[in-house]
């Protein structure tokens, strides 16, 4: 006796699932529209505080985010950047811009570290950056993101504060950095 043949559901496009093939490497992805396409950024950066923060409205509580985002070039810029969204991404691109249009440019010497030791306040805290000659970097927090992004080695930074805020360890950073320009 002869079996009969299994059908197939092969569909008007012949996969065997009834759908159109994929184009462009990607699961629904659009031809010609691959990651290394895209230029990269001129600047990296690190996103160093979240925080989600409500204001009572007559309905009850409106949630939005607050970002702090650290950017740099690692070849002596740097900025801090603050941006606030009801969305994240939405935040961290404001913060983004901001830090870009908050730059400093960092006087480093020929091994890419500081001329002389510097000292400054912001708020609460306290930051002292000195030196420190084929040591690396010995620093926390915020201070060594934003040491790291601008390109700086072989220094010492000490953060001399009760508060852990990093905004504010990062501005102290920054105002500190700034007064190397001078």
């Amino acid at each position: 006796m002869v079996e009969p043949t299994k059908k197939t559901n092969s569909g008007a496009y012949g996969n065997n699932q009834g759908r159109p093939p994929m184009r462009g490497g990607r699961l629904g992805g659009r031809p010609g529209r691959t990651g290394a396409d895209r230029p990269k950024p001129e600047f990296d950066h690190k996103v160093i505080d979240v925080r989600r923060v409500a204001r009572v409205v007559a309905g009850g509580r409106r949630f939005s985010f607050s970002v702090v985002l650290i950017a740099g070039n690692k070849k002596g810029k740097v900025g801090v950047g603050l941006g606030k969204a009801g969305d994240t991404s939405l935040a961290i691109a404001k913060a983004m811009n901001q830090a870009i249009k908050n730059m400093i440019n960092l006087p480093l010497t020929k091994t890419n570290s500081i001329a002389h030791e510097v000292e400054a306040k912001f708020g609460s805290s306290r930051v002292t950056i000195k030196p420190a000659p084929k040591r690396g970097m010995i620093a926390g927090s915020a201070a060594r993101l934003l040491l790291e992004l601008g390109g700086v080695h072989d220094v010492n930074a000490k953060i001399l504060s009760k508060s852990k805020n990093k905004l504010n360890l990062a501005k102290a950073t920054i105002l500190a950095l700034s007064k190397l320009a001078h």
